[in-house]
């Protein structure tokens, strides 16, 4: 007999969210790991939050909600909330019930802007690290840096020069009119971007068009993979004061470079001096 392709939902039910995520799915023991370092920052929570008032969005379930939006890749926090509506794993992952209310995306962004102002990001950040050290899964031996290029949300149009002047290069049309610079100089040293001040021109390579990005570099320890600080090429002989920073370790590491991919890249020999 074929089946009704109506929808009748149940007055009462008994289901769970909890019910919804696979035993063996990534997110398990990533969300033990992050509550464990969560709890690890309560002392700092209570710090930022006044005593009284008008109860805030919880910090822990901000910083949930903040590592969804970079294990997906989810480009805004407009769409996030969106997602977060409707996805069952992201409301598990975060802390929030299947019926809780979903938060605006500008009271998301002016809470994480506290959180980001009081250092609870790179707070959390330390906390994995510790506990991944007391775990054994931290090398103090062999480390790497990586560098890429992370591609700003801003376009050519965009970056003008800090003079106020202009490139004559749109000739005229609209705001959206074709524009050619070939020829033109056009350097991160006169001109930046009025959309996104902090984004640069950066060519990956001589074969390949220059675009607006960000130029990230992460410390990986080669044991297992973990990243274990951000740094500067330029100031990569800064790690051993970071490395005992972010470990505690003594006696301070002593660095041997090798080229790598990008300036100087592979550090070996972090050890005792």
């Amino acid at each position: 007999m074929r089946g009704s392709d109506g929808m009748q939902e149940a007055l009462f039910t008994v289901a769970k969210l909890e019910d919804f995520v696979p035993a063996d799915h990534p997110l398990r023991p990533i969300r033990l790991l992050v509550n464990e370092a969560l709890s690890r920052l309560s002392g700092l929570f209570n710090t930022i939050y006044a005593d009284t008032g008008r109860a805030s969005i919880a910090p822990e379930k901000l910083m949930r909600a903040m590592l969804i939006q970079v294990f997906f890749s989810v480009r805004s926090e407009r769409q996030l909330m969106e997602q977060v509506r409707y996805n069952l794993l992201y409301r598990w992952f975060i802390g929030l019930a299947i019926d809780d209310e979903v938060w605006d995306h500008s009271s998301f962004s002016k809470n994480r802007d506290r959180l980001i102002e009081h250092a609870v990001v790179e707070g959390f950040f330390t906390e994995v690290m510790t506990l991944a050290d007391k775990r054994g899964l931290l090398s103090k031996e062999h480390f790497s840096v990586d560098g890429t290029l992370i591609q700003a949300w801003a376009s050519h149009k965009s970056f003008a020069p800090k003079d106020g002047g202009s490139d004559d290069a749109n000739g005229g049309g609209g705001r959206n009119a074709q524009a050619d610079w070939k020829g033109k100089p056009r350097s991160n040293d006169t001109h930046a971007s009025t959309t996104d001040p902090d984004a640069r021109l950066f060519r990956k390579s001589h074969n390949t068009a220059a675009v607006m990005a960000f130029q990230g570099h992460v410390l990986m320890e080669n044991r297992s993979g973990l990243v274990v600080g951000d740094t500067d090429v330029d100031n990569v002989h800064d790690f051993p004061s970071r490395c005992r920073r972010r470990l505690n370790s003594e006696p301070p590491c002593r660095l041997n470079i090798e080229p790598g991919a990008e300036a100087g890249s592979e550090l070996r020999g972090c050890g005792q001096v």
